[in-house]
């Protein structure tokens, strides 16, 4: 996925935003970033992309201003990823698409993968947008979040397959 340089040929904002964040690779490295993974081998890990594509995905994502690179190793120099203002905004497509992912492409026996919790009135927020207790708004810093268990032990399975290749 590169990063549109050029003139843009139309004046669709969804044609626009799917330029930059339309595939399932550059949607799951923000997954990660949002699940506070942010060093390239934790997203590697956890999005099941190759080197190349979870590469690709962030230098384009930190060309378009949705990530910044910060380092935390001088020698030799490695980099954190981090969600800009623009990366921020983008949550509640993340909270669209898990809404969407949950009601319609999971059975209900399997339950939410991850619980959310209202910070602001302490009850389980639902999916989003509006907590389904108060109503409000749901944003990223009210929310505390509660992976079920099954979810645990299936990113922890990805973490050490990774390792172990």
């Amino acid at each position: 996925m590169a990063v549109n340089d050029s003139l843009p040929d139309t004046l669709c904002p969804i044609s626009r935003a799917e330029a930059i964040v339309g595939d399932r690779w550059t949607v799951l490295v923000l997954r990660e970033l949002f699940m506070g993974s942010h060093r390239y081998d934790e997203i590697l890990a956890q999005t099941g992309g190759t080197p190349q594509m979870v590469a690709a995905r962030l230098k384009s994502l930190e060309a378009d201003g949705l990530v910044e690179r910060r380092l935390y190793n001088e020698r030799p120099k490695r980099y954190e990823y981090h969600l800009t203002a623009k990366g921020e905004a983008f949550y509640p497509v993340i909270i669209a698409l898990r809404a969407w992912g949950e009601t319609w492409c999971k059975s209900p026996e399997e339950g939410l993968a991850v619980n959310m919790t209202h910070k602001n009135c302490n009850h389980s927020a639902g999916l989003g947008p509006v907590c389904d207790h108060c109503g409000e708004v749901l944003r990223r810093e009210d929310l505390i979040s509660q992976s079920q268990e099954a979810y645990v032990a299936e990113r922890q399975a990805r973490r050490e397959a990774f390792k172990a290749k």
